[in-house]
């Protein structure tokens, strides 16, 4: 239920004050967008097998933000930043649709 909560109030408060985002960081945003559904889909299959740990679901969410950030940011250091934002999201999907299927399997017994 707070979660919920939170995520009408995050949508309310993105509504009145369209927050923007600088310039510099744009090119992290699409990255730590897909990070953070991994730790989600992750999340939520934890939850369905009995295994959910909200302080590593915690964790999991930052870090997984962060260290893609990260790699993304060495590429861009490297002047190979579009193929490891690339890699990234591949390796990203991979894990968000291998949970997916976990839990469509878990949820439809298929």
């Amino acid at each position: 239920m707070i979660a919920v909560l939170a995520l009408i109030a995050g949508v309310v408060l993105g509504i009145v004050f369209h927050p923007t985002v600088p310039l510099a960081l744009q090119p992290y945003l699409p990255i730590a967008v897909v990070a953070a559904l991994d730790a989600v889909f992750g999340g939520v299959r934890a939850k369905l097998d009995g295994i959910f740990d909200d302080k590593q679901f915690v964790v999991s969410f930052i870090s997984n933000v962060l260290v893609a950030g990260i790699i993304v940011y060495l590429g861009d250091q490297l002047g190979v930043g579009g193929q490891l934002s690339i890699g990234v999201v591949v390796v990203l999907g991979v894990r968000i649709f291998g949970n997916v299927a976990a839990i469509r399997r878990h949820l439809f017994r298929a």
